[in-house]
C-alpha cells in the first residue's frame, strides 16, 4: 500500500508544503524521489504510481459520490443537473439494486484491466526486447513550470483528438463488420445507462473501453515519452475530469477549468442517442462541428425526464442491439436469395 500512494503522495507534498514554489520545496521534492528511484525499479514506479493516482483522483471519490447518491437520494437530488433522473436508479423512491452495483464493478474493473495492459506492454518492452520504459523514470524531474505546462497541453490535445477519432469513427460506426461488433457492445453497455452519475465515466464493455478511454489517455503519453511526474499530474487532471463530469452534478467544483461545461457535453451525448460530443473536453468537436447544440439537447432530456418513473433509455441499447441483429438477419437473407437465383438463372 506505501508503494501504491508513494507517488501521488510525493505529488502532493511538492505543492502543498508550502505555500509558494520554494526551493526548499525543490529539495525535499527531489530527495523524496531520489529515494523512491533507487529504492523500486521503473516499472515499479510506474505502476504503482498509476495505481495510486487512479485510487486517489478517481477511485477513492466517484466512489463516495456514488455512496452519497445511494444512501441520501433526497440530498443528493438537490444537486443533480437533471434532479431525480441523475440519480443511479433514476428515482429518490428506489434503491440500489444488482444493474447499478455492476456498474460500479465493470468502471472500477476496467481501470484495472488498463493498468494490467499497461503493465504487460512495459514487461514486454523491457524483459524481452530491451528497450527503454515507455515512460521516463530518471532521477531529473521537470522543474520548469512552462515546460510541464506545455507537456501537458500536448499530452490533453493529443487525447481529445485520439478520443474523438476513435469514439466517433470505431465506437459509433456500423460500416464495418468488426465496428459494428464494437458499436453493438458500446451500444449495449455504456449507452444503455438512463444518465451519467458517479462511477460511470469508465463503465463499458472491456473492448470498446480499452479503444474509446485506455488508448487515447496512455498513447499520448507514451508518444511524448513523459516524465513520470508530468505524467502523474495528467493522470490527476483525466482522472478528476472524469470523477466530477460523471457525477451529474450540478452544483460542485465542476464550474472550475471549464468541467460544467464538460459534464453537460457529456449528458448530451448520452441521451441524444450518440448525435455528437464525440470529444472529451468538446475541441475536436467544434472543429468537426458536431457539437450537440443547447436546443437539441435541452429538448431531448426534458423528452426524457418526462416519460415516467422508468426511464426507457435503459433499454435503448439492447433495442439497437436487436435491431442490428434483425438487419444482419434481413442482410444474409437477400444474399441467400441471390445466390439461389444465380443458381437458377445457370441452371436453366
Amino acid at each position: 500500500m506505501n508503494r501504491v500512494l508513494a507517488l501521488p503522495a510525493l505529488f502532493f507534498c511538492l505543492f502543498t508544503y508550502t505555500p509558494s514554489y520554494t526551493t526548499f520545496n525543490l529539495i525535499f521534492f527531489y530527495m523524496t524521489w531520489t529515494t523512491l528511484i533507487l529504492s523500486h525499479s521503473p516499472f515499479k514506479v510506474e505502476l504503482f504510481g498509476s495505481i495510486g493516482v487512479r485510487l486517489l483522483f478517481y477511485i477513492l471519490p466517484s466512489a463516495l459520490l456514488f455512496l452519497f447518491d445511494a444512501l441520501v437520494p433526497s440530498a443528493a437530488v438537490l444537486l443533480k443537473a437533471h434532479g431525480e433522473h441523475g440519480l443511479p436508479t433514476g428515482s429518490k423512491r428506489r434503491g440500489v439494486r444488482g444493474r447499478e452495483l455492476k456498474v460500479v464493478g465493470w468502471s472500477f474493473l476496467n481501470i484495472f484491466i488498463s493498468i494490467a495492459v499497461q503493465a504487460t506492454i512495459e514487461t514486454l518492452r523491457i524483459g524481452y526486447f530491451n528497450t527503454r520504459s515507455a515512460l521516463k523514470v530518471s532521477f531529473s524531474i521537470p522543474i520548469i513550470p512552462w515546460n510541464i505546462a506545455f507537456h501537458l497541453a500536448c499530452v490533453l490535445l493529443l487525447r481529445e483528438i485520439l478520443a474523438y477519432t476513435i469514439h466517433r469513427f470505431i465506437l459509433h460506426n456500423d460500416k464495418y463488420r468488426i465496428t459494428r461488433y464494437i458499436s453493438s457492445l458500446h451500444q449495449t453497455w455504456y449507452h444503455s445507462l438512463h444518465a451519467p452519475y458517479p462511477s460511470t465515466a469508465h463503465y463499458d464493455h472491456p473492448i470498446p473501453y480499452l479503444l474509446g478511454n485506455a488508448v487515447p489517455t496512455l498513447l499520448p503519453a507514451v508518444f511524448l515519452r513523459l516524465h513520470m511526474i508530468t505524467y502523474a499530474m495528467y493522470m490527476s487532471i483525466v482522472s478528476l475530469e472524469e470523477t466530477l463530469a460523471y457525477s451529474g452534478y450540478s452544483a460542485m467544483p465542476m464550474d472550475f477549468f471549464l468541467l460544467g461545461g464538460i459534464a453537460r457535453r457529456v449528458e448530451k451525448h448520452l441521451l441524444n442517442r450518440a448525435a455528437g460530443n464525440f470529444g472529451p473536453w468538446g475541441i475536436a468537436d467544434w472543429f468537426c462541428q458536431t457539437t450537440i447544440s443547447e436546443e437539441e439537447g435541452e429538448a431531448l432530456i426534458t423528452e426524457t425526464e418526462d416519460e415516467g418513473d422508468e426511464p426507457t433509455p435503459v433499454l435503448r441499447g439492447k433495442e439497437i442491439f436487436e435491431a442490428k441483429v434483425q438487419e444482419a438477419l434481413d442482410s444474409h437473407a437477400k444474399k441467400t436469395q441471390r445466390k439461389h437465383k444465380k443458381k437458377l438463372r445457370q441452371l436453366l
